[in-house]
């Protein structure tokens, strides 16, 4: 089984970031990134611009079109977006009616750092809007990078975990919310299965199925022997720069 590395939230010169496209492009090829997502605040100015730059990248690296919805009660962050979805009469109250509208469009929505710091440190970061129906979420980004461990992504893992006991299919991801050059070396990444697809195809394969792994470079993987009926368990190596795999345990 091989594994593609993911970066989930980046932004560029297009919104709130100090990188272009272009710097943004060559930042995840020389990290050797096998995809990333173009998620710009409220913006898919870049989509075209990105396009372009890909022609002529010679690195295996793709694009995940996307944007992050940055409204006044919380962030949307969007995988797969292909056209703009106007957010202007969104209801904090009925937050469903704009998740179904971005999915509508073939797209793939989800929660950005839920448990981010709200009034009056960072007004609308915090997710505020109250949601009753979670199946109209496709994932939530259970590790925002730049955030604190114990204080937002802690709370963030535990609200995923507890929806998927409920019985609640969404998946977790993980997010640099890259706004320039920071480090990727033990930082978290997802990483979905290797279909041999492209990357934005495999990648809403993966989170619809639930099938995304959210790690700094370990995968835990398990199969099951019917005939033997027992199940095993394995690490697999994420091949991530900072934290290698020991083989031999």
């Amino acid at each position: 089984m091989t594994f593609l590395r993911l970066e989930l939230h980046n932004h560029t010169t297009e919104s709130d970031a100090s990188i272009t496209c272009a710097e943004l492009l060559d930042y995840m090829a020389e990290n050797k990134v096998d995809g990333f997502a173009l998620t710009d605040h409220n913006t898919i100015s870049g989509h075209r611009k990105m396009a372009a730059l890909l022609k002529d990248c010679p690195a295996p690296v793709q694009c995940i079109y996307g944007m992050e919805y940055t409204t006044y009660y919380g962030h949307i962050l969007c995988l797969n977006l292909s056209e703009y979805v106007p957010w202007d009469s969104i209801d904090s109250g009925n937050p469903e009616l704009i998740f179904r509208q971005i999915r509508g469009t073939g797209a793939l929505a989800g929660i950005a750092h839920p448990f981010s710091f709200g009034y009056p440190f960072a007004t609308g970061c915090r997710f505020e809007m109250h949601m009753t129906d979670y199946s109209a979420v496709d994932f939530i980004e259970i590790f925002n990078n730049p955030e604190p461990l114990r204080a937002v992504n802690l709370p963030a893992l535990a609200l995923w975990e507890s929806l998927v006991l409920e019985g609640v299919s969404i998946a977790a991801t993980s997010g640099m919310d890259l706004h320039n050059r920071a480090p990727f070396e033990g930082r978290y990444a997802t990483f979905i299965q290797d279909m041999g697809i492209p990357v934005s195809e495999a990648l809403t394969e993966a989170i619809r199925s639930g099938q995304t792994w959210v790690s700094k470079g370990p995968l835990l993987t398990a199969r099951t022997l019917p005939g033997e009926r027992r199940t095993v368990f394995e690490i697999q190596d994420g091949k991530k720069a900072g934290c290698p795999v020991d083989p031999g345990k």
